[in-house]
């Protein structure tokens, strides 16, 4: 290893050890960490999870709504559908 090829590889490991530092600091953990803890707090609020799943189905009722060339009675029946949930 060559004397250039030393001081590159010091400086890459202390640039990797400053991030890790940096990001530390700033209260971000381990990536891996993180997305452990979303999957556990996804699983941990049922009712959170009910409302999402509420809500992209009115979602899917409204983009059809914009999408199906229908009738105005048809469209007022969806609507009201809609606002019984």
């Amino acid at each position: 290893m060559s004397f250039w090829s030393a001081i590159v590889a010091i400086v890459a490991i202390l640039a990797w050890a400053r991030m890790r530092t940096v990001r530390y600091q700033a209260g971000l953990g381990h990536p891996i960490t993180e997305l452990r803890d979303a999957v556990g707090a996804r699983n941990a609020n049922p009712a959170l999870e009910r409302e999402v799943v509420e809500l992209r189905k009115r979602v899917e009722v409204l983009e059809r709504i914009l999408t199906d060339g229908r009738d105005a009675s048809r469209l007022a029946q969806d609507i009201e559908a809609l606002r019984e949930h």
